[in-house]
């Protein structure tokens, strides 16, 4: 009896958790349709051939041709990948230098270098934005250096700020974590130091300088309110064409080069997590790396 009375409080235990497990399964698809909602209403809109995004007529590619036959679609779509490569290349050049600095030099200084490049992760980009456009103002036309009077460069200065951070966090991460007896052995065995960095710890580092430039990458397609507040005439990133062009309605065209840009990130994010898994690293590494942690 008392093995029966067992065997019916497991059998409830089973049902109430399969309940469990059905309402939190149900709940996970309800978030995940309200945070992705958004994103497949603006893909499946890209396929409107009509005059306003909201207003649909009929499906077509006929939007997806913009990028190539509007002009200025094309000089806002070019613009941004230009200012997230250049900008991307110089976050990883400063981003990895001061990532291996933070690894292989270690002492007080790394505590308060640190907490510079935290505050330079937490502080707002309305703020950022604000004190970047008076400054480069300054330099460009009061100081006369011309080269902060440019477009790209302005918004590359813009867009690296943020992204050197993370690329430092990534790059000290993954060498904290790595023995440094090779880099001393390549000393012992009387290797300048310039050819032990390019010879050994940059191959080290390699994977977190990668993944640390496509995140660059990714995270400068999207940078709106720097973009908007350092950009000049003839240098307007696609972002803050979008957004000047809630004036006028959005069209169609709008939805269709934003679903090529978002698989242009989902592409470089893709690219992040293959590079960190032929590294080694699990999967919860990698969703913290791709979250700048």
């Amino acid at each position: 009896m008392a093995v029966a009375e067992g065997s019916r409080s497991r059998s409830r235990f089973r049902t109430r958790r399969s309940a469990a497990d059905i309402g939190l399964t149900v709940w996970s698809i309800a978030v995940f349709l309200f945070l992705f909602a958004p994103i497949i209403v603006i893909i499946a809109y890209s396929f409107n051939v009509g005059r306003l995004l909201v207003s649909w007529d009929h499906f077509g590619f006929d939007s997806f041709a913009a990028i190539v036959t509007k002009p200025a679609i094309r000089d806002a779509v070019l613009v941004s990948i230009r200012t997230g490569a250049v900008a991307a290349l110089l976050a990883t050049a400063l981003g990895t230098l001061a990532g291996i600095a933070m690894a292989r030099r270690p002492g007080k200084w790394v505590f308060w270098f640190i907490g510079l490049l935290l505050l330079v992760s937490v502080t707002p980009e309305i703020v950022d934005a604000v004190a970047l456009l008076p400054w480069l103002v300054f330099l460009g036309q009061d100081l006369g250096l011309g080269i902060f009077s440019d477009g790209i460069v302005r918004l590359v200065i813009g867009h690296s700020l943020f992204s050197t951070a993370i690329v430092a966090y990534i790059v000290r991460a993954r060498l904290v974590g790595l023995d440094a007896q090779l880099e001393e052995a390549s000393a012992d065995l009387y290797a300048p130091p310039l050819r032990t960095f390019w010879r050994v710890t940059l191959p080290l580092a390699l994977p977190a300088v990668l993944a640390g430039g496509l995140l660059s990458f990714t995270l400068s397609l999207d940078n709106t309110i720097v973009a908007a507040f350092v950009q000049v005439s003839g240098t307007t990133p696609w972002p803050v064409y979008v957004l000047s062009a809630l004036r006028s309605g959005l069209r169609p065209e709008i939805a269709a080069v934003s679903t090529i840009m978002l698989l242009l990130t989902l592409f470089a994010l893709a690219m992040v997590a293959v590079v960190l898994r032929r590294a080694g690293d699990s999967a919860t590494q990698i969703a913290r790396t791709m979250a700048g942690s």
